[in-house]
């Protein structure tokens, strides 16, 4: 802690150290208009405070802009922050040359500002929710922090060399622990695959402990008591249709990664934008629902609920002596996704449709009813088990998280003096996406 505190007026912070300035923005950032070069790349600004060009990044998930009316320069260690998305931790420090869509405030340090400073205590502004409270936008769950706004209000501003000594303090921290949590994500990762191949070898009938070379299901050497049977041979399509309000009905949708889930589990969904559910699928319990469009990714699987879901899946019902829990393992498997790329056709851009009579061709292993549940059985089992030390290791991952953040918090707002702190040579890490982290669309 420092010496000495004062109260603070800044609505988000309650007291800041006695020797540090409270300045408004307006006297510490302008905002730029830079023209835009020809050979510019798109520079995008991500909620995790990545400022970087989209080719570093990734390429897709983006909302296009069709024309780049209003895009603007931003060279490498500009403060750039998103107008629409500064609420969520859309603020950071660009890495790169480039341009920027006109949604973003592009900003040049006036006075004697460490852009990475002031990155890390605006970004813990929003974490606050202070951004968030300035201006709601017309987007729910966002903010419009024009440059009018930010540069309106007062921030705690430590003198330079400070600014630089917390900067280099928190990169050597925060490294030490995106190391723990990319060591932690390897853990999940290899724990996915050891679940991989206990599924795929169990739902194949392949006596091997390692994860199968063959992707292609006619070339599986299936048990020699076992058949191969067309889906249209195993399922029937259910076509019930909804004929209840919306309200009335427990809306459902599948996801690749997490199977069918009722919308009411999940923050936001095709459920929120639809005003009736009239004509929808019924389905129930046990039945197999079909994403058309995402089922090459692995958008299939049993339903655990009655329900309605929208024309965009299909429905199946399994006949006699099928048992739905050994076909959601296995329809679930990277072998049947596979299977399912080849038997769809591209509509458009980034869409891979299955229609129903490719997807009911498709051949799989049928093992006698018995064996199908006794595979069901054993795959609850070690499923259960490996399940249980992944959620193990998102909790400590979590706990990393909160911890990083707290940090952070901590320094940048002067509750914690690191003045003194010799901060040794380092590597500098970088915080590596897992499963566990669901990458936003950015608009543009």
């Amino acid at each position: 802690m420092y010496e000495k505190y004062i109260t603070s007026p800044v609505p988000w912070i309650k007291e800041i150290p006695s020797h540090w300035a409270l300045i408004r923005g307006k006297n510490l950032y302008k905002k730029m208009q830079r023209p835009v070069r020809k050979e510019d790349g798109v520079v995008t600004c991500f909620r995790d405070g990545t400022v970087t060009l989209r080719k570093n990044r990734r390429t897709t998930g983006f909302t296009e802009s069709l024309q780049e009316i209003g895009y603007q320069g931003i060279k490498k260690g500009d403060l750039v922050i998103h107008v629409m998305d500064a609420f969520a931790g859309s603020i950071g420090v660009s890495d790169s040359d480039g341009k920027g869509t006109p949604v973003y405030n592009v900003c040049q340090a006036i006075g004697d500002s460490n852009n990475f400073y002031f990155a890390l205590l605006l970004r813990e502004m929003a974490r606050t929710g202070y951004i968030q409270s300035l201006y709601r936008g017309i987007r729910e769950r966002s903010s419009d922090f024009r440059f009018e706004v930010f540069a309106s209000q007062f921030y705690p501003i430590p003198p330079r060399d400070e600014q630089e000594q917390i900067v280099r303090f928190l990169d050597w921290k925060v490294s030490a622990i995106n190391r723990l949590i990319n060591l932690r994500r390897k853990e999940i990762k290899f724990l996915e695959d050891v679940r991989e191949i206990i599924i795929c070898n169990s739902v194949y009938g392949i006596n091997t402990n390692s994860k199968p070379i063959i992707n292609e299901i006619e070339h599986i050497n299936i048990p020699s008591h076992w058949k191969r049977m067309r889906i249209k041979n195993l399922f029937d399509m259910r076509d019930e249709r909804n004929h209840k309000a919306l309200q009335d009905v427990n809306l459902l949708s599948l996801y690749a990664k997490l199977g069918v889930i009722q919308n009411k589990d999940i923050e936001y969904s095709m459920g929120n934008h639809a005003r009736t559910a009239e004509g929808y699928k019924k389905v129930y319990k046990n039945d197999i629902v079909v994403n058309i469009i995402l089922c090459w990714m692995g958008a299939v699987g049993i339903s655990l609920y009655d329900g309605v879901t929208s024309p965009a899946y299909d429905v199946y019902i399994p006949r006699q002596n099928v048992c739905s829990q050994y076909y959601h393992y296995l329809f679930r498997t990277k072998i049947f996704s596979d299977e399912c790329y080849k038997a769809g056709k591209g509509i458009m851009a980034m869409r891979w449709r299955v229609y129903s009579p490719q997807f009911r061709n498709i051949c799989v292993p049928y093992p006698p009813i018995i064996e199908q549940i006794e595979i069901v059985n054993y795959l609850v089992r070690k499923c259960k088990i490996i399940e249980n030390h992944i959620q193990l290791i998102h909790g400590q991952i979590e706990n990393l998280h909160d911890l990083k953040a707290r940090l952070i918090s901590d320094v940048v707002t002067g509750k914690i003096d690191v003045r003194g702190v010799e901060v040794p040579e380092f590597a500098p890490v970088e915080e590596e996406a897992g499963t566990d982290i669901v990458e936003e669309e950015v608009s543009e």
